[in-house]
């Protein structure tokens, strides 16, 4: 019988068995940020350890670095002291750190891919939950903690236990409109927040096999919040294709070398998989998660859940949501006013994504009542969309254009909701709170119904609007 993408991986990359029955894996490319990493380095002095390998490790900044200037000091001291920290112990341990002078500086999870660095077959860590997104060139991708990436600096392994692998069958055509996010989100919505717990969501199929990279990696992003450990797409012509020529990608004969080993790295057709869910990519429409996690998420043509047509065990959390959002049972999703418009984050803060975006917002105005923004997820993507004439397009029509980083998605650095705003955003999580304000609502959507929210200043079908050109 034949062996999954997470088999061959995982067995090429297992040093051995604990005696916890983990399993212990070396680690092919390790990726750090500011915000997770200090004590990492910390916890290395006080044992007198060094890095082990320091030319698999690479650094950027990204969660707290703000977008709309970049003036040294900054003014919140703790984003300051992180940034300071995360240059001395780059510098200190020879690793390669993409700062703020540097043209390859941006959002990790965006990076990676860029420059080459993420290749099938790999093992990929971070200390960040979304790194399942590097999972989309065919390696395997885990979001760590502050002690796993002190150890994996240290011995450049990790202690894992092996996941069941669930196929995510997809069949069909995507329509106008509607693209990776949508079905991302639709999984989520359908198999739940925990569904993915003890599995690796292998994303497959012929709609899959039709997506370019970059909506790949906007699928593969989001499984951590299906509870998913990894997610992964199976490496094809068009990864070999988009690895081609990048900065750390394999030269000339190495290049056809390697390529032959990736595509070896997928499923074998005869694969066994521990479950199996399918979906018609042509009967999804375009999504929004209206509540406190992604999962609670809805059509833009549905209304919301009644909590009486709810089944039980799922009545308390939604709830909760109603109570948070102050939106109404069985209300259109359509219609709810926006007040803040975000385009950017490691889910959607690409070169395509801007795309999709600007094709809305050209020739259009930003409601009055509501504030947008746009942040490419790197300066390659930001140099990339002012050679295209992006920015002008985006600023012609009332966005605000800003520098490369996380800025809202998180709201670790000052751009943040206000209150109860709601916003309309292209990042992975609305939980309570993720972008700033304890009060502030979040809803998750793909960039073109982002955009589309924007310049009607509330929920609307981007399709619509598309189709009255």
């Amino acid at each position: 019988m034949g062996k999954t993408l997470l088999s061959k991986v995982w067995d090429l990359h297992k040093v051995g068995t604990l005696p916890s029955g983990q399993d212990q894996l070396f680690i092919g490319l390790h990726l750090v940020h500011e915000v997770t990493s200090p004590q990492a380095f910390q916890a290395l002095r006080d044992r007198g350890l060094k890095v082990l390998f320091p030319n698999r490790t690479f650094a950027t900044v990204d969660h707290i670095v703000p977008t709309d200037g970049q003036k040294r000091p900054f003014a919140d001291e703790l984003a300051e002291a992180m940034m300071k920290a995360v240059e001395d112990n780059t510098r200190a341990n020879g690793i390669a750190f993409f700062g703020l002078g540097s043209a390859e500086q941006g959002i990790v999870h965006i990076i990676g891919p860029e420059l080459g660095l993420t290749q099938p077959g790999m093992t990929i860590a971070c200390g960040d939950s979304h790194t399942s997104t590097h999972g989309a060139l065919g390696s395997l991708a885990f979001g760590v903690g502050t002690s796993q990436i002190r150890d994996i600096l240290a011995t450049q392994t990790l202690a894992l236990s092996r996941p069941k692998v669930r196929r995510i069958d997809v069949s069909g055509l995507f329509a106008s409109g509607v693209g990776a996010k949508d079905l991302v989100i639709r999984i989520i919505a359908d198999l739940g927040v925990n569904g993915g717990i003890g599995f690796a969501y292998e994303y497959s199929g012929p709609a899959i096999e039709k997506l370019p990279m970059e909506a790949r990696l906007t699928l593969c992003n989001m499984s951590i919040e299906a509870g998913a450990r990894v997610g992964y797409v199976n490496p094809d012509a068009t990864t070999i294709e988009y690895i081609r020529g990048r900065k750390f990608a394999p030269k000339a004969a190495d290049f056809d070398r390697a390529s032959k080993f990736w595509l070896s790295m997928a499923s074998d057709p005869d694969a066994a998989y521990d479950d199996t869910w399918k979906l018609d990519a042509g009967a999804l429409e375009p999504m929004i998660s209206w509540g406190i996690n992604p999962g609670q998420a809805v059509g833009v043509g549905q209304r919301l859940p009644k909590l009486s047509d709810t089944p039980t065990a799922d009545r308390e959390i939604l709830a909760k949501a109603y109570e948070h959002t102050g939106f109404e049972e069985g209300r259109t999703v359509k219609g709810i006013p926006v007040d803040v418009a975000f385009i950017g984050s490691c889910t959607n803060g690409r070169i395509s994504d801007l795309r999709e975006a600007a094709t809305v917002a050209r020739g259009r105005r930003v409601s009055s009542r509501v504030r947008a923004l746009v942040v490419p997820g790197s300066r390659a993507v930001a140099a990339q969309a002012q050679s295209e004439g992006l920015d002008k397009v985006f600023q012609d029509a009332g966005f605000e254009w800003r520098g490369a980083g996380c800025s809202m998605c998180l709201a670790m650095n000052p751009d943040r909701l206000n209150g109860r705003q709601v916003s309309a955003s292209t990042s992975n999580r609305n939980f309570i709170g993720r972008q700033g304000s304890p009060k502030g609502r979040t809803l998750l959507m793909s960039p073109s119904m982002v955009a589309a929210a924007a310049v009607a200043g509330e929920v609307t079908d981007v399709r619509e609007l598309l189709g009255g050109r």
